[in-house]
């Protein structure tokens, strides 16, 4: 595997701890910047909101650079927004440094996903995937805790230096580790790259990816509350708990990468099936604490762990362009929100158990648009890597 692909699951890493570190220091924020915790909670929306719309229009602003510029132009602008963040003397500056981050993320994550491509064996592209993205897991598992514990110590403003210097720290491993690829001679134009989304197919394969992820995200948004209220677990076990469902992530990840190059449509397949087990097995079973902890790790082994299969099957059914994979984070992205704001709304109507129920509809849903993929077949073909030779580089 190419060290570039470990080095841009380091800027993943940055970025997801950004993204995830207002969640960890609401109290400490909303004191810091005369706000409510309701507003602070906006921050987090904002930040999402902007990576789903904003993302892909920085995406199109950077297609023309080559890759390992394009990336260095996304972490400048994320730094500058973690710097304005970490400076933000009111609100308004704090949304303001929310939105700009959010939009540097998103494109971070398409253009990287698109250069592991380049930059990979077909046949190994999954794995590769996988391996980028667990800087997402190491994110939610370490990240978090990490920016929590510095902003809990030293002031949230820390917490904010802090992502800026691994931020620093990813710019220059990536300026060092990852292979100047200039864009092919005769790669995919502008028009050639949206051209690709009028195949109704891939926003059928997109809308997967929404069900998969929204179907987690609406119970993971209320794990903390299911745990102690209804499994009866003391709020200081929570994290501990949490930190666990992080490890599951981190080895499902693994897990999926290995088969989602040769089985991808089957490995999507079997992940929503076990996801609707265990997200109906957890809402029936959340009383007991012993069957709700084994739901819990199941979700974390197979909900957004399926990432590798589905950036696979999106980058065949497409192309494995920045556009597309930008666009397809943006899915991702409103999965996220579908899922956490709905189950918001159900609890309010059926109770902390109806976000886990929503989770499996969302999962079966997800499914049926699987299927027909599955009933045909087709033989594993490699994505078009677009602005890509057909073989690029394979080690550094």
């Amino acid at each position: 595997m190419p060290r570039a692909v470990y080095v841009l699951a380091l800027g993943i890493f940055a970025m997801v701890t950004s993204e995830f570190v207002v969640a960890g220091l609401m109290p400490q924020m909303a004191d810091g910047l005369n706000a409510t915790i309701p507003q602070i909670g906006y921050l987090i929306t904002a930040f999402a909101v902007a990576m789903a719309a904003g993302g892909p229009f920085l995406t199109v602003a950077v297609m023309k650079l080559p890759p390992r510029t394009a990336l260095m132009a996304l972490f400048a602008i994320f730094l500058a927004g973690n710097v304005l963040a970490a400076t933000a003397s009111g609100y308004a500056t704090m949304m303001a440094a929310r939105i700009v981050t959010g939009i540097a993320s998103q494109a971070f994550f398409g253009v990287g996903i698109s250069l592991c491509a380049q930059i990979t064996r077909p046949e190994v592209r999954g794995r590769a995937i996988a391996v980028a993205m667990n800087g997402l897991m190491l994110g939610t598992l370490l990240g978090l805790p990490i920016s929590t514990l510095v902003g809990e110590h030293f002031g949230w403003r820390a917490a904010f230096w802090t992502i800026t210097l691994i931020t620093v720290i990813a710019a220059v491993a990536t300026l060092f580790g990852v292979p100047r690829i200039e864009r092919a001679q005769g790669g995919a134009t502008f028009r050639e790259e949206v051209g690709v989304f009028r195949k109704p197919r891939l926003w059928l394969v997109l809308s997967t990816s929404t069900l998969i992820i929204g179907a987690t995200f609406s119970a993971f948004s209320y794990f903390n509350p299911i745990l102690t209220d209804l499994a009866g677990f003391s709020a200081g076990t929570v994290p501990v708990l949490l930190i666990a469902y992080g490890a599951a992530t981190v080895v499902g990840n693994n897990v999926v990468g290995r088969f989602a190059d040769k089985h991808t449509v089957p490995v999507l397949a079997v992940g929503l099936v076990l996801n609707t087990v265990f997200l109906a097995g957890f809402a029936l079973l959340a009383d007991l604490p012993v069957p709700a902890i084994i739901c819990m790790m199941g979700i974390g082994l197979v909900g957004v762990t399926m990432n590798p299969a589905m950036a696979t099957r999106v980058q065949r059914t497409g192309n494995a362009g920045p556009l597309v994979n930008t666009v397809h984070s943006s899915f991702i992205t409103l999965g996220i929100i579908l899922g956490s704001s709905i189950g918001a709304v159900v609890i309010d109507v059926w109770g902390l158990r109806a976000p886990l129920w929503l989770g499996a509809f969302m999962a079966v849903a997800g499914l049926a648009t699987v299927l027909p993929d599955l009933a045909r077949r087709p033989a594993p073909e490699p994505a078009p890597a677009a602005g890509a030779p057909a073989k690029q580089a394979e080690q550094v």
